[in-house]
């Protein structure tokens, strides 16, 4: 007799991040002290043009901020960019806590 394989259950599952979630693991990067963008795509495990695409929609809110010298930019966090950071975190807190 042949077993039939359940598709569901042999298939591996990948699930993606929302963008929320991207936003806050390279927020929360930069917020380590990771500052140049090549460690903080490998930090957040994103591609580059991801990447670079987080980096100006959180620098145009404000979230970051970047600095540029002659031969790189760095990225640091804004006190902003840190509540924020903050604020998810709580929150993470509070949906997933066993009470």
């Amino acid at each position: 007799m042949i077993e039939e394989k359940d598709p569901i259950n042999s298939a591996v599952l990948v699930s993606k991040r929302s963008r929320l979630e991207i936003y806050l693991d390279v927020l929360q990067a930069i917020a380590n002290g990771t500052s140049k963008a090549t460690r903080i795509m490998y930090s957040a495990n994103l591609s580059w043009k991801p990447l670079k695409e987080t980096l100006t929609f959180l620098t145009e809110k404000g979230l970051i901020e970047v600095k540029k010298s002659r031969k790189s930019k760095r990225y640091y966090i804004t006190p902003k960019g840190l509540r924020v950071l903050e604020y998810f975190k709580k929150l993470q807190e509070k949906i997933f806590s066993s009470s």
